[in-house]
């Protein structure tokens, strides 16, 4: 990492009084792990703090420290605005399109856009939350036992349980000292990677019961019917591109999310080595990781799926 980077964030940190933190819109347990990280931190380093994400913390998160500090929007002043695991401002959501960009941009993404005035962007690390665990203690913040969760969740659910390419021994490094910190790995494993509500279940059976595949492709679908059918609350797919992801004989797995506002949120997963799916998320106006992307595409389920489909094939080349 750069130490110019780290050294400029900390001072920053060390003069700051009132800090907003915020991450993407529909937050994964990597923004929710990273916010509430960094937020309980400069809490406890007697800093005012507010914690936003535009949609909430769904529930399978709401077992960790600070969650019921995060709002919907911001109030008030800050004197210090940081956005972590996001990769383009637009992503942060509505409440703030009209305002200033992040004076702190932390992030994992390689397609990250840089768009903060200080970037500390680290296309190697496996989450934004293993950042964190690094630069927390550079900064003068200790990891507590709920901080150390929070972090660990994190690293938990980019790594699918440490099961991407991209695991490194500094991953599991990273995960043995939070473990020494309080976190209890088996616990927050289950909840954030086995446990599935009554309501998701029976929302991943409408995907899987959509499940299509040829070219290279394999796909399923999930309409704001399903959604309402399952009772489930949550406006994503219940990381249901995981199980998608794990089907032998294609290249690529995808998952097509339709909203309620006549948008279509779309997951990329690459099943084999080599396959770069960050740039086609890209080319939609999203971004990721060459292993795992996503975007989210204005239009109609019928006008968007062909489209995306026949556009991942031709820039994959798969046949």
């Amino acid at each position: 990492m750069n130490s110019g980077i780290i050294s400029q964030i900390k001072d920053r940190l060390n003069q700051a009084q009132s800090i907003l933190i915020a991450s993407h819109v529909r937050p994964d347990g990597d923004a929710i792990g990273a916010l509430l990280a960094l937020g309980l931190a400069l809490q406890n380093a007697g800093k005012t703090v507010q914690m936003v994400l535009q949609d909430g913390v769904p529930a399978s998160f709401r077992h960790l420290q600070g969650h019921n500090q995060v709002q919907k929007e911001p109030k008030g002043e800050w004197d210090t605005f940081i956005s972590v695991d996001c990769a383009d401002f637009k992503r942060l959501g509505k409440p703030f399109q009209s305002g200033p960009k992040p004076d702190i941009n932390i992030d994992h993404h390689i397609t990250n856009e840089k768009f903060g005035k200080i970037n500390l962007i680290v296309g190697e690390e496996v989450a934004t939350s293993a950042i964190l665990t690094d630069c927390l203690p550079l900064w003068g913040l200790e990891i507590t036992q709920p901080i150390a969760a929070a972090l660990l969740t994190g690293i938990v659910t980019d790594t699918l349980g440490f099961r991407i390419s991209s695991t490194t021994p500094e991953s599991l490094r990273q995960a043995a000292l939070l473990m020494e910190r309080g976190a209890d790995l088996p616990d927050l494993y289950s909840r954030a990677l086995v446990r599935r509500t009554y309501p998701a279940a029976r929302y991943w059976g409408a995907g899987l019961s959509s499940l299509e595949r040829s070219d290279g492709l394999v796909w399923g679908t999930l309409t704001v019917a399903d959604r309402k059918a399952a009772g489930y609350g949550g406006n994503d797919d219940a990381d249901l591109i995981n199980v998608i992801s794990a089907i032998d004989g294609s290249q690529v797995g995808m998952i097509f999310v339709e909203q309620s506002d006549q948008r279509v949120k779309i997951s990329w997963r690459a099943i084999e080595d080599g396959v770069d799916v960050s740039q086609v998320a890209k080319h939609f106006g999203g971004g990721g990781h060459a292993a795992a992307a996503g975007a989210d595409i204005p239009g109609s389920l019928s006008e968007i799926q062909p489209l995306v489909l026949k556009t991942t094939r031709e820039m994959l080349g798969l046949k």
